[in-house]
């Protein structure tokens, strides 16, 4: 899959496959396999299982300053429901959870930061 999105938005994930997720910032470029991602910029993620995630599993990229407005959650090939602990602990934060497929969540990254929004992403490879 291939998605376009207006530059100067910060990183764009520009394209997906089995392989990763390809994102680009001004003139770097990068494949991950899974990834966190922020206005700020994008990290290689090693996720646990959706089950077992919780908030030190993403990192630094919950630490944005302003605080995200929420972390979309891509999941993988499929829609998975990360555990109630772990909504309500981000929650706790101030930071909703929008879970859906890493396809879905790829795309709505970049209308969401075409929009300006303030968002964080954590993908799940597919």
């Amino acid at each position: 899959m291939r998605i376009d999105a207006e530059r100067g938005t910060g990183p764009i994930i520009t394209g997906l496959s089995a392989s990763g997720f390809k994102v680009e910032a001004g003139s770097f470029k990068g494949v991950y396999r899974a990834l966190t991602i922020s206005p700020e910029g994008s990290t290689e993620w090693t996720p646990p299982p959706i089950e077992a995630l919780d908030p030190a599993a993403l990192g630094a990229v919950l630490d944005t300053d302003p605080a995200p407005e929420f972390l979309l959650l891509g999941t993988g090939a499929t829609l998975q429901r990360p555990s109630p602990a772990f909504i309500r602990a981000l929650e706790a934060r101030g930071i909703g959870v929008e879970a859906m497929d890493s396809r879905a969540a790829a795309r709505a990254w970049a209308v969401l930061r075409g929009e300006g929004r303030w968002v964080i992403g954590a993908f799940y490879p597919l």
